[in-house]
């Protein structure tokens, strides 16, 4: 498999923390995104037409949006281990991974401005993004009561992986971790997952 790659943005991570964990081994082509912006080349918009990155090969098989780039990597995972049997854990993992995918792409954006000069207001984005990171750690308040310590049960899923990387790459635009106890702890356990990867810009410890 072909992975189009920009070491520094998150959503590449996230498709290189899951390969990891789940042992599947990924070419990388690292694509100039800073400040080449090569993913919006004539030769990269002929892959994706939106300009954007990741891009995974697969074969004849191309996919370019996050989501189903994470769904295919685990599904494609022999032992599926991301990937909960019971429907309604599965369920409750795929409410989380559109929570991560869509609306915490808000931290993906916040970072961008922060640190590679794209347009956008960091404060304002911080702001959303600190509402948005207290949903998540007061669930995961809820489900420490029940004796879980992942968003979608006592196990981590694929969901726990693609939330992962917009709070540990978040202090890159400014946001306080000590907001966040449950996050901090569940942070700590995500890095005790086998084959855990870590990438520039997240910190040793939460």
């Amino acid at each position: 498999m072909i992975l189009h790659n920009y070491d520094l943005f998150e959503d590449c991570y996230r498709v290189r923390l899951l390969a990891s964990c789940t042992n599947q081994a990924l070419e990388l082509v690292n694509v100039d995104a800073f400040p080449g912006a090569e993913e919006k080349s004539p030769a990269y918009l002929e892959l994706n037409p939106l300009g954007r990155l990741p891009i995974l090969q697969d074969g004849d098989l191309t996919l370019r949006d996050l989501s189903a780039i994470l769904i295919y990597l685990a599904e494609k995972d022999s032992e599926q281990r991301f990937l909960p049997k019971d429907p309604a854990a599965r369920a409750r993992m795929f409410d989380w991974l559109g929570f991560a995918c869509r609306d915490l792409a808000l931290a993906a954006e916040a970072r961008a401005v922060a640190l590679l000069d794209a347009p956008g207001d960091v404060a304002s984005l911080r702001a959303k993004v600190r509402e948005l990171f207290r949903v998540l750690d007061d669930h995961l308040t809820r489900q420490a009561l029940k004796g879980e310590g992942f968003v979608a049960g006592a196990t981590p899923s694929l969901a726990d992986l693609a939330l992962f990387p917009a709070f540990a790459l978040s202090r890159d635009f400014n946001l306080d971790h000590d907001e966040f106890p449950q996050l901090r702890l569940w942070a700590r356990r995500m890095r005790q997952i086998e084959g855990f990867i870590t990438m520039p810009g997240i910190p040793d410890y939460h």
